[in-house]
């Protein structure tokens, strides 16, 4: 019974250690994906309940595309009931957006068309930049630039979504019109489909009026902006504000027959048509291209300031204005009047022609060539354009006459009479730089005099100061000779006096030593008092100091004894002394 039991148990064991790798070998073998970074898996539900009508995506418990993808990682799903498929997640890379247009959801109210999260549609929220993982099957997902608005400019908003705004009234959140707050330079993440972005230049403008030649409207940076790099973000922009500005300027030009801000000219009288022998056209192709191919700051102006003078005689003036946009006013300035082309061509120029003619028929032709009256004339020009323009938000900073076209016949006589003045002042001229020509002769001579008699009197100091120098070299070895002289003298006498004090000094010396030698000896024999005694004194002084005395012992009571042996021989029994040297 137990042997039994144990088999059994052993088999049940192996049964279910069999199922467990069956299991996690259909597990790992079978049910495994993964999805790596950056992508997602789309699973797809073989089995469940059909989707309802008008449902593209399913839920839990539902056939069909699931709604939400599977994330980067490990997954296990059964494929018998499951298949999936990987796909890149969406990446929005820096500097863009992700415009979402979703294709599930609620429906949008009437009249709405931007969405929430939750309804169908174009989704008010767009997508900054990073990694989203959308359902491909629910979800669009345009990947746009961002606003970059760069320095030298503003954005002006105009909300695109909501109800109309008042005339004349910004528009307030929810409202559709020109808002009046402003986008400062910098990056934004603005929806197209909520907000359009106008960018406006900021800052110092021109508007030049060059008649034949064409004119132009320029910003105080364009230049700058010609010679850098832009980054793509702002060139982008930049380029979509262009095509709009080239739009608008082709569409008032087809609007006014030609006569737009590209092709208009303008006349003083109808007889100026027939000289000129012109007809108004449509704008031709290069000026269409100016703001796409050149600066897309740049607006092409073919126009004359023309007016009748207070004699009678047609005038026409190249000019240039220069004004400005404030920060504070663009949005007002947008909202009334347009963009910068239109401002120009609704509200600058003709305040120009207005103004320019209304002051300028106050003079006559011969004040724009000659005299004072010609400042005078700009002057008030620009006065009253500052004037006029400041009441509309447009600053005007100067205005300049550029160059002036009068009729000939008045300009001839005057052109005669200022070549007769100048050839007068030229003779004038002429006849001062005769006489300071001559005088310069003069002063050329006396120069050339004085450059001689310098000369003289310089060879004369030199032969002076050779010959001083001469002398006084003389005089100096004169001198040096008699004092050496002198100082040889001076020496001989003192030598002689040197000599002659010696000898002196020397007989002194030895008179006085050898007197001084008598007196000893004098006082050495009164002191021994017999000159025997001091002979034999003097001669035991002289004696050699090697001198040896020698006593003898010649036996008891002698010293003679042996006498014979010294060097004196017997002589008697007397005591010899005998020198012998020292050893």
């Amino acid at each position: 019974m137990n042997n039994s039991t144990a088999r059994i148990s052993a088999y049940v064991f192996s049964f279910v250690i069999a199922i467990a790798a069956a299991y996690l070998l259909w597990l790992w073998g079978f049910c495994r994906f993964y999805v790596p970074a950056g992508y997602m898996a789309i699973v797809t539900a073989k089995e469940g309940a059909d989707l309802p009508a008008g449902q593209i995506l399913a839920k839990e418990g539902q056939k069909g595309v699931r709604e939400e993808p599977y994330a980067e990682g490990r997954h296990f799903l059964n494929p018998i009931f499951y298949e999936w498929k990987i796909v890149p997640a969406v990446r929005i890379q820096a500097g863009k957006i992700g415009i979402v247009t979703s294709k599930i959801g609620e429906e949008l109210p009437p009249g709405e068309f931007l969405a929430g999260e939750k309804q169908k549609g174009i989704w008010r929220r767009v997508l900054g930049p990073g990694i989203y993982r959308l359902n491909p099957i629910g979800y669009k997902v345009d990947i746009v630039d961002a606003k970059s608005i760069p320095i030298g400019f503003v954005g002006v908003l105009t909300s695109l979504s909501g109800k109309e705004a008042q005339d004349g009234s910004f528009a307030k959140k929810g409202q559709k019109g020109v808002m009046k707050d402003i986008l400062q330079p910098g990056l934004y993440y603005v929806n197209n489909y909520e907000y359009k972005v106008d960018v406006i230049e900021i800052g110092l403008n021109q508007v030049s009026l060059l008649g034949s030649e064409g004119g132009k409207v320029v910003t105080k940076g364009q230049m700058a902006m010609q010679n850098e790099v832009m980054q793509e973000l702002q060139s982008n922009v930049l380029e979509e504000q262009a095509q709009r500005r080239a739009d608008y300027i082709e569409t008032q030009a087809k609007q006014s027959g030609g006569m737009g801000l590209l092709g208009r000219r303008s006349y003083s009288s109808s007889s100026d048509k027939k000289k000129e022998g012109m007809a108004p056209s449509a704008p031709t192709p290069a000026a269409k291209d100016m703001l796409r191919e050149g600066s897309i700051r740049t607006l092409g102006l073919a126009q004359f300031v023309g007016f009748p003078s207070r004699d009678g005689f047609d005038i026409r003036l190249d000019m240039t204005v220069e004004f400005e946009l404030l920060p504070s006013k663009i949005a007002s300035i947008f909202m009334n009047y347009g963009d910068l082309p239109a401002v120009v061509d609704k509200i600058i120029m003709p305040q120009i022609l207005s103004v320019s003619r209304l002051k300028g028929s106050s003079y006559k032709a011969q004040d724009f060539i000659v005299g004072e009256a010609r400042e005078k004339f700009q002057i008030e020009l620009r006065e009253a354009l500052s004037s006029v323009l400041g009441a509309k938000n447009i600053v005007v900073h100067n205005s300049l006459i550029r160059n002036v076209e009068v009729p000939q016949q008045i300009l001839d006589p005057i052109q005669q009479r200022s070549v007769a003045i100048e050839q007068n002042l030229t003779n004038i001229e002429k006849q001062k730089t005769a006489k300071k020509q001559a005088e310069l002769n003069t002063e050329e001579t006396l120069i050339e005099q004085k450059k001689q008699e310098v000369a003289q009197e310089t060879d004369k100091l030199v032969a002076e100061i050779a010959a001083n120098k001469d002398k006084l070299v003389a005089e100096i070895r004169a001198n040096m000779e008699r004092q050496s002289a002198e100082i040889d003298r001076m020496t001989a006498d003192v030598n002689a006096s040197i000599a002659k004090n010696l000898g002196q000094a020397r007989a002194d010396i030895i008179r006085m030593v050898e007197g001084e030698k008598a007196s000893g000896y004098q006082l050495r024999v009164k002191a021994v008092k017999d000159p025997a005694a001091y002979a034999w004194i003097t001669f035991a002084e002289e004696l050699n100091p090697a001198l040896s005395i020698k006593i003898l012992h010649s036996g008891d009571g002698t010293l003679w004894t042996d006498i014979e042996k010294t060097a004196f021989g017997n002589i008697g029994g007397a005591a010899v002394l005998k020198t012998a040297p020292k050893k």
